[in-house]
């Protein structure tokens, strides 16, 4: 590994690690480390599922649109790498579309139509308890190294510390609570994407830069963004301020 890369790869560690403290935002951390994933990944597209208190994987976050349909095609069809690896606590790597539709009959044939060739999953795990898995597809025809397999790893552990970390402070019945406001924010998101895609003639994955972007420049939790652009409260022209145009 390149200096270069070292570096990133402790920059980042040393971002997750400051987003753990005060006033800890669930989806904005989990968005923010999909993001990280899919550049560690060189352009993978990856998405992260979380289960709740019944076990049931529920899609938070995504680096793409493509990517956060496929997630919920496995979330809705109980079948994909993402449900295995959370099952069997291991790791799903190296798993090609052209030769994995057996397994995966529902899932697989919509993961190669919209042009993904390889899949993977890590878990999200500490000790004997795995909460969830990271989905990772790529276009490409290439295999995952276990090097970048060992960063992804090391990616979804220090997510799976956090929101233990965070769960362990509260009861039972706020945890419930926690994941059902997580879930509603990300109902947020994506209603305040598609007011942005309708009103701007931009794509999902745009409209979702918008609003990170809108977020980031303004010191703004993104869930609050979202919710004054869907309450009426934040114009979209205040968002379309934010392109960036070629």
């Amino acid at each position: 590994m390149d200096d270069g890369r070292e570096q990133w790869l402790a920059s980042c560690f040393v971002e997750l690690a400051d987003t753990l403290v005060a006033e800890f935002d669930v989806v904005e951390f989990l968005t923010m480390l999909v993001a990280r994933c899919a550049v560690l990944l060189d352009g993978s597209e990856v998405g992260l599922a979380v289960a709740n208190r019944e076990g049931e994987l529920r899609v938070l976050a995504s680096s793409s649109e493509r990517m956060r349909i496929l997630e919920l095609v496995e979330v809705q069809n109980d079948e994909g790498p993402c449900r295995d690896c959370y099952r069997c606590g291991e790791q799903i790597i190296n798993q090609r579309v052209d030769s994995v539709e057996h397994l995966w009959p529902r899932m697989v044939p919509m993961a190669r139509e919209a042009g993904f060739a390889m899949l993977h999953a890590i878990p999200m795990r500490l000790r004997g308890q795995t909460i969830g898995a990271i989905n990772i597809f790529d276009a490409r025809s290439r295999e995952m190294s276990a090097h970048d397999a060992s960063m992804t790893q090391a990616f979804a552990d220090v997510a799976t510390i956090g929101i233990l970390q965070e769960r362990a402070t509260r009861d039972q019945a706020v945890l419930t609570s926690q994941l059902g406001k997580a879930l509603d924010t990300r109902v947020v998101i994506e209603q305040a994407k598609g007011v942005l895609a309708e009103r701007l003639q931009v794509d999902m994955d745009e409209s979702f830069t918008l609003l990170r972007r809108y977020a980031r420049t303004n010191s703004r939790r993104l869930s609050e963004v979202a919710r004054a652009l869907t309450d009426g409260d934040l114009p979209v022209s205040a968002l379309q301020r934010t392109r960036v145009t070629t």
